[in-house]
């Protein structure tokens, strides 16, 4: 039996891994002002980082639409004798609902499944559909190997500043100021398909990445060893090198993949975030 994985543009896997594994990808819509562009094709990081510092408001965002996700679902469909279809979490976007409706016309042949998660947190659930289906198992054994994986995986990051999360309502002014003058660095992590800031950590972005890898480390001493990932906004090459330097040494990944986040992941979080996104076991 053929199938076919999928995922909206927010897995954020990078060209490489997506095209070793032929998934199939939905992308997202970011606007610009009046100009609109699909997320992992015809925008960067930069672009959206000019514009907020231009205008002062961050970019819109939009769901792929029930009709587009049919006419996606038919097209991954030729060849292939099943689709399985991921979605950033569902309290996060409509993308999941209107692909669910979509679904719905293709008698069976397409499931769709709510990650709970974003950016490489959905990503790994990809992944790992991927891992199963090379291995022979059937779609709804897929769907429920997947879904009995959700809530173990890590996805978190660090944010250098709060000012995106602030600008889309998602921090307070006061927090966004006391995070400027006591130099506090949250961490924000998904709990139960939702965003929350957990743990603050206080000093440079530096310091407090090193503070929240050790933190992983001592919240999951037991993780999926196959493989992690590094994912960042556009962060300095010096600090990600320096958190791969730690994350190999404190953690036993057979691969360890670099990611840069897309436009919807990065019009909400800003320069410079970055997390360490894993499995736990």
């Amino acid at each position: 039996m053929k199938i076919k994985i999928t995922s909206d543009s927010t897995c954020d896997l990078g060209e490489e891994l997506i095209k070793k594994h032929d998934i199939g990808i939905v992308p997202l819509t970011v606007i610009l002002g009046n100009k609109v562009y699909s997320d992992g094709i015809d925008i960067t990081p930069q672009q959206i980082f000019d514009y907020v510092a231009q205008t002062g408001t961050l970019p819109k965002t939009a769901a792929c639409t029930e009709e587009a996700y049919a006419d996606h679902f038919a097209g991954f469909l030729k060849g292939n004798d099943a689709v399985i279809h991921f979605n950033i979490s569902s309290k996060a976007s409509v993308t999941n609902r209107n692909a669910c409706e979509a679904a719905k016309r293709f008698k069976g042949k397409v499931k769709v499944i709510d990650s709970h998660a974003l950016s490489t947190g959905q990503g790994l659930l990809v992944l790992k559909a991927c891992d199963f289906a090379d291995a022979g198992k059937k779609p709804d054994e897929i769907v429920a190997a997947v879904e009995a994986l959700r809530p173990k995986v890590n996805t978190s990051f660090v944010p250098d500043s709060l000012e995106y999360l602030h600008k889309g309502g998602r921090c307070s002014l006061a927090a966004l100021m006391g995070a400027k003058v006591l130099k506090l660095h949250p961490m924000i992590e998904m709990d139960d398909g939702q965003l929350r800031a957990s743990k603050k950590y206080m000093g440079n972005l530096t310091r407090s990445l090193k503070n929240y890898i050790a933190d992983l480390a001592a919240e999951y001493p037991h993780y999926d060893k196959k493989r992690c990932f590094i994912t960042h906004s556009c962060c300095e090459k010096d600090v990600v090198d320096m958190v791969r330097g730690i994350v190999e040494s404190t953690f036993s990944f057979e691969n360890i993949y670099e990611t840069v986040a897309g436009g919807v992941i990065t019009g909400h979080c800003g320069k410079n975030t970055l997390g360490v996104l894993f499995i736990a076991e």
